[in-house]
Parts: structure tokens; sequence; C-alpha cells
């Protein structure tokens, strides 16, 4: 085949998104003071978008030097599962934050805990399910007529994977918006207790509302285009709008290590030390809670 230099871009882009959730994959696992619930789920987060960087990779690789029609369905069906994982993973985050701020004095409960693993259950149960479908027949190899925009999956699978994308999409959006309200009316509180300024307590409102609509407004502006354009192209189109859509789905997870992860205080903290070649995985740290990561 012809080198397509799409291709190497998602490649490259595959290359960078595995460099960056590797290292939070391995700053967590080998750390044993993040074992919180929050921690459990960034892992999972970053799990996801890591196997999503891996099957960028391998697709690429087994396209241009091992073409295989099963090949093809087991890359593709790892993307699917890795990317319907990573997406699921926001969801839960957003979950566990808005719980953490609606049931603060109980969160920190063996309950979370147990809510956690039944979430990561889910999330990774639904994911392997949509993932193995091509595998197990749901494809278009021996129909093409039946192929949607990213062979070899067919027009309904795909379009279940963006009705999908859409609920959890309405869903993060109704519940960053009620965590809104919730910042806002605690900034308001403590404003009144402590005899704040006026302008603090906006100030204070303002830079929670900034930074959840960067984390909304950021996921959107990733997958949006590439869900609509999933219920609206066809086969037929140009490959080349299929590329230009789903690039920027695959920078999701480039961009999540950086909101999700480092800008979390612990783990830059472990990624200093490590820079500075004092590793000390015992090393201790005050947990915070999932509205601060």
């Amino acid at each position: 085949l012809a080198l397509n230099p799409w291709d190497v871009i998602l490649c490259i882009s595959g290359t960078i998104i595995s460099c960056e959730n590797a290292i939070v994959v391995v700053v967590i696992i080998y750390t044993p003071a993040f074992r919180a619930p929050m921690f459990l789920l960034i892992s999972s987060l970053a799990t996801a978008d890591l196997l999503a960087g891996l099957g960028l990779i391998l697709h690429f690789a087994f396209v241009y030097f091992i073409p295989s029609e099963a090949v093809s369905l087991l890359t593709v069906g790892l993307l699917v599962t890795s990317f319907t994982a990573s997406v699921s993973s926001l969801l839960t985050i957003t979950i566990d934050r808005y719980l953490s701020l609606y049931n603060a004095l109980t969160y920190y409960s063996e309950r979370t805990v147990t809510r956690t693993y039944i979430m990561l259950i889910l999330t990774w149960g639904a994911s392997i399910c949509y993932g193995l479908l091509p595998v197990m027949g749901w494809n278009c190899l021996k129909e093409p007529s039946n192929c949607s925009i990213v062979k070899p999956l067919t027009k309904n699978h795909l379009i279940i994977l963006s009705v999908s994308f859409f609920l959890v999409f309405a869903v993060m959006l109704q519940l960053y918006v009620q965590i809104c309200k919730i910042v806002c009316r605690h900034a308001h509180q403590i404003a009144v207790q402590r005899h704040f300024l006026a302008s603090s307590h906006y100030v204070t409102t303002r830079k929670g509302i900034a930074t959840l609509a960067v984390i909304l407004g950021t996921f959107a502006s990733c997958w949006l285009p590439f869900a609509v354009y999933c219920l609206l192209g066809d086969y037929s189109y140009p490959a080349l709008y299929t590329y230009v859509t789903l690039l920027p789905a695959t920078y999701n997870s480039m961009i999540n290590p950086v909101i999700y992860a480092f800008r979390n205080q612990e783990i830059q903290k472990v990624l200093w030390t490590v820079c500075c070649g004092c590793f000390s995985s015992a090393m201790p740290f005050r947990s915070r809670s999932p509205s601060d990561v």
C-alpha cells in the first residue's frame, strides 16, 4: 500500500499518547499512596488511553506490514474497546467528582470504594463487549455495502457507539451543571462565614467554573465532530472526512493525562521526585478531594 500521511499522523499521535499515559499508569501502580478511589479512576482512564495509543500504532503496523482481515478485526476491536473505555472513564470521574461534593461527609467511606469498583467493572465490561462485536462477526467484510465510515465496522455498530457517546455527553453535561451550582453555593457560604469581599467570592467561583468549562469543552470539541459524522457519514464518502474528524478524537487521549493526572499535586510530587533520582514509593501524601483533581 502507498503510505498515507494521515495514517502516519495517527501513528505518531498513538506514540505520544502511549508515552504520556504509560507514565501515569506506572506512577499510580508503583506508588502505594495512590490507592484512593479517585486514583483508581484516573488509572482506568490512563490505561484506556494507553491501549488506544497502542492500538493506533498496531493498526498502522499491521495495515502496512502484515495486511490481514483477521488482524484488522483485532486492532479495530482494540481501538473500539479502548476509546469506549476512555469515554466511559471520563464519565465515572465526573460521577465521582459530583458525589464527592454532593455527599462530602460520607465520601471517604467503604461504600465509595465499592461503588468505584462497580463503576470500573461496568465500564470495562461494556467496553470489551463493544470491542468484541467486530471479532464475533458484526463486521462488513462480506457485505461492503453495510460498511460505515470506519471499516470494517458496520453502520449499525457505529450508530450504537455514537448514540452511546451522546448519552454519556448529556449525563456529563448535566453533572457538571450540578457541580457548578454546588461550587457556587459553597464559595458563597465560605465567603459569608469568613467575611470575604464579594470580589473574592466572584474570583473563586469564576475559577471553578472556568476549570469545569475547559474540561467539558475539551471533551466536546475532540469527540463531537467524529460522533456527528458517524451518524451522518456514509462509506462512499471520501476517507479524508473520516481522518479529519477522527484525529481530534485521538487528541482527547493526549490531553487527558494533562487535565486529570499531571495537574494533580500528588502526582506532580512523584514525578519531580523521580526526575531528581530519589524515588520513594512510600512517601506520604495528603489525600485530596476528587473535585480538586
